[in-house]
């Protein structure tokens, strides 16, 4: 009797929904061009994949709604797996939205900080609201950019005015948290915000100056502004820079 084949998991999403495998193509691509291990790859891909079965669509196809519902609801279920896949599925749908350029999409997925706390969702009516809070045009880019790139704080106090490439839509992130370069997309949306503030702000080495002109932004300043932006907002969630 002839033993019946069983299919991997991102087998079995590409027969579900045969676009998938265009979607593996093109992640495996990305990893690849940007310096990252092969195991980013594969925990990505399985929390793609899965995602994809449930649907079976591919991500960009699945409304805001039913993405966070479904996180919601993963990380609610007991049964669910660890903390790490859950993760591992956030993190992997915020990376292949960013690659098709979704950022709106990205960064309404809950936020990942805390163990016990469940997820905490900004939708896109309160994004909306927090970046028409500042009316500093510096304080709306600096955050701006940091939702749509997906950057650490201290990344984006680092960039240099060098690491924006307008004309490949990119940016260079430089000795990351795991001191490896990475390089980032940049939006047509983001990219037409900072030529807009380079314009208006002048400034001459950092992307982000201080109070000085040759000194960069501090992590407690970032903090600052983050805070005391999200008073003004009708936003009752507890959100910070570090869950963005």
């Amino acid at each position: 009797m002839r033993k019946k084949k069983s299919f991997t998991i991102v087998e079995r999403a590409t027969i579900l929904v045969p676009e998938f495998q265009g979607v593996f193509n093109r992640l495996s691509d990305q990893v690849t061009l940007r310096g990252q291990s092969p195991s980013t790859l594969n925990n990505y891909i399985r929390r793609i994949a899965l995602f994809v079965i449930h649907f079976e669509r591919l991500p960009e196809q699945v409304s805001e709604d039913e993405a966070n519902e479904y996180l919601v609801a993963l990380a609610r279920d007991p049964k669910s797996p660890s903390r790490s896949s859950f993760k591992h599925m956030v993190y992997g749908l915020r990376y292949y939205y960013r690659l098709l350029g979704m950022n709106k999409k990205a960064i309404a997925l809950p936020s990942l900080k805390g163990t016990t706390k469940l997820p905490v969702i900004l939708n896109r009516a309160e994004l909306k609201e927090l970046f028409a809070v500042p009316k500093l045009l510096k304080q709306r880019i600096v955050l701006s950019l940091i939702y749509s790139a997906g950057l650490r704080g201290q990344e984006v106090i680092n960039l240099k005015i060098s690491d924006i490439d307008f004309e490949r839509r990119t940016i260079h992130i430089r000795q990351t948290k795991y001191k490896k370069d990475r390089i980032l997309p940049l939006s047509p949306t983001m990219a037409i915000g900072l030529k807009k503030y380079l314009k208006a702000e002048n400034p001459h080495i950092w992307l982000f100056n201080g109070k000085q002109a040759e000194s960069k932004y501090s992590t407690r300043g970032l903090s600052w502004v983050m805070r005391e932006n999200l008073k003004k907002t009708s936003i009752c969630k507890d959100v910070n820079l570090h869950s963005l």
